[in-house]
């Protein structure tokens, strides 16, 4: 992701200052703890990056509005976003399949790949299994809430995709006495492969299984509409699609249900994809980054979140 980097609190101030400057009005804060843990403490804590990061920006760049991403994953040792435990269940923690071809061979070799694959499947099944326990992780996400909101968050954005999460941070925020801490849902975030790059950055790619079982499945547009939905109904102030261009339709599709205001993430993937086809000189660079925002924005997005978000504050000026 050329031109992403890490930051140092100092340095995500100066950054603040700057995006600000250019007109940008909002950004999103996402951390990098220096220890993980099977609770991600440095999530909720009040001493964690995020929460330092917001002090020193508030205290720098006042009317800078500050989002916080609201997930567990870069915070687990595991890198999944919830709370993990073991289940006798299979797969829980996304679909695997051994294919296996013996066609055409002689008997002996196809006798031969039967008993490998049928030792594969055994060694798979006697590995321990797991699932996210999302009723116990839904006290952590609404601790980290409260916790960002303290330090100066003014939008709590929820990215876990745990059922139930919009209405466990809305009653805690409501009872910290934040009431009015809107809440920016990642109500449609699919299991997508354009989060790659940022996983990457963020050391938070899951050390086994996937995200499958808890994002959403990018073939059913009915499911992003009931879950956006509940998400609403469970107090959510603004919806969220993410990734954007891959699933246009989608914002299109929410846009024309839902008055609320729609907010599209365009991921990594997507920048990253567009940073390298210019780099080979097969695009030109900023004309293709303005129509992909072009495109989010048609679809129905009032908000983009972007890595572009710079450039294109400086080319709309």
């Amino acid at each position: 992701m050329p031109g992403v980097f890490n930051l140092s609190v100092d340095e995500a101030v100066k950054e603040a200052q700057e995006v600000r400057s250019l007109g940008v009005l909002s950004v999103i804060l996402f951390g990098l703890p220096d220890k993980k843990d099977d609770v991600a403490t440095g999530a909720w804590a009040e001493d964690g990056i995020v929460q330092q990061a917001a002090r020193a920006m508030k205290g720098e760049v006042p009317d800078l509005v500050l989002m916080g991403d609201v997930c567990l994953c870069e915070y687990m040792s595991h890198g999944h976003c919830g709370i993990v435990r073991k289940t006798a269940a299979p797969q829980s923690l996304g679909a695997a399949a051994i294919a296996v071809r013996v066609t055409n061979v002689a008997p002996e070799e196809k006798k031969k790949a039967i008993d490998k694959a049928a030792a594969a499947i055994t060694a798979r099944l006697a590995q321990p299994q797991f699932e996210i326990d999302n009723d116990a992780s839904l006290d952590l996400l609404a601790r980290t809430a409260v916790s960002l909101t303290r330090a100066g968050i003014d939008i709590i954005a929820p990215s876990d995709m745990m059922d139930g999460r919009v209405a466990a941070i809305r009653r805690a925020l409501d009872e910290a006495s934040f009431a009015n801490t809107p809440i920016l849902s990642y109500a449609a975030k699919f299991a997508s492969g354009f989060y790659g790059p940022f996983r990457e950055a963020a050391d938070s790619a899951p050390q086994f299984g996937d995200r499958r079982s808890y994002q959403m499945d990018g073939a059913n547009v009915r499911e992003a509409m009931r879950e956006i939905e509940l998400d609403i109904e469970e107090g959510a102030d603004m919806i969220m699609v993410k990734p954007a261009m891959p699933y246009l339709d989608v914002i299109a599709a929410a846009r024309e249900r839902f008055d609320l205001p729609l907010a599209a993430y365009q991921v990594s993937g997507e920048y990253a994809m567009i940073e390298a086809a210019a780099r080979n000189g097969w695009i030109e660079r900023d004309r293709v980054m303005m129509e992909s925002l072009l495109s989010i924005r048609r679809a129905g997005a009032s908000i983009i979140l972007t890595y572009h978000a710079k450039d294109a504050a400086r080319l709309l000026a």
